[in-house]
């Protein structure tokens, strides 16, 4: 393995954008998941913002079929464009170019349906051998909390990987990826050395309640370890596996540790989730949330 650059800081997020998103059908039947609309804008939007607010740039999502409308939104459309102008309506025009200035952003397919660790695995050519992000389409992070920064910050003091864990209710640990992790000397009080990983395993066999979610800092050392790891829960090469060697490994690019997020995260591939998130985000905004905080109240009161 080629080492990567010493202290560099990640330049390039991934977006693992190929999933069918059937828990939302009939919705996904002919549309992305990532296109499904939170408030105005669509939750793709939301990540790729997330990112360029990072310092991230230059992005690559990794699709699959029937995923053209990601790379059209991302587009520019010059007669739409051309349109809003002559009516003068600047303010959806500054709208629509909010998600074309977002920055480089390109596409690779995934071509076969292999997992997260395969998905990851397809960013390789592109990422080359620094560190970079991984930043899943499902999870929203609330703007106003800087995680991914954060998480960026610590990968670069400490090398190897970095991933996001977050304290969920003991009964619902079996639908993530779980964490056993370690304190570290000069912890901050948010960052964890992560000694073991687990698939969502079962409630009694869990070792923590802290589960994995949807934002990681990756040493390009993650790449040689998914060509090598095999397919384990659900026949698709997990992502979770491959961490658990860079766990256990020593030398360049291993190791692990955790930033324990305590922020606001919305887990939008979730109806209840996305419901949430739609009115939370909603109620936050200048525009929205005076006509829309009084009718909740009162809407929650008749019930």
């Amino acid at each position: 393995m080629t080492p990567s650059s010493q202290n560099a800081r990640a330049k390039k997020a991934v977006i693992p954008a190929a999933g069918m998103g059937t828990r939302f059908l009939p919705a996904t039947k002919a549309m992305p998941k990532e296109m499904l609309p939170v408030v105005d804008m669509p939750a793709i939007q939301y990540v790729v913002a997330e990112a360029k607010a990072a310092g991230l740039d230059d992005v690559l999502m990794v699709t699959g079929r029937s995923k053209r409308a990601l790379e059209d939104h991302f587009d520019r459309v010059p007669a739409l464009e051309h349109t809003l102008e002559l009516k003068g309506d600047f303010g959806k025009l500054d709208k629509i170019h909010e998600a074309t200035n977002l920055g480089n952003i390109h596409f690779v397919r995934q071509n076969d349906a292999l997992g997260l660790g395969h998905a990851v695995l397809c960013a390789k050519q592109h990422v080359g051998r620094d560190p970079f992000a991984v930043l899943l389409g499902d999870d929203l992070i609330n703007e106003k909390d800087d995680l991914l920064e954060r998480m960026i910050d610590v990968q670069q003091e400490k090398g190897g990987s970095v991933i996001a864990l977050m304290e969920v209710p003991r009964e619902n640990i079996s639908a993530y990826g779980v964490a056993e992790v370690s304190a570290v000397d000069d912890n901050p009080g948010d960052v964890v050395r992560v000694t073991g990983l687990v698939e969502k395993p079962d409630v009694d066999l869990a070792p923590s309640n802290l589960a994995v979610i949807g934002r990681y800092v990756l040493s390009p050392a993650v790449f040689d370890v998914l060509e090598r790891t095999e397919p384990g829960r659900g026949n698709e090469i997990q992502l979770t596996d491959a961490l658990q060697v860079l766990a256990e490994g020593e030398g360049d690019g291993f190791g692990v540790h955790a930033v324990v997020f305590s922020g606001k995260r919305y887990d939008t591939g979730d109806k209840l989730s996305y419901l949430q998130a739609v009115i939370e985000l909603a109620c936050d905004r200048d525009d929205l949330g005076p006509g829309l905080r009084p009718w909740l109240k009162e809407f929650s009161a008749a019930l």
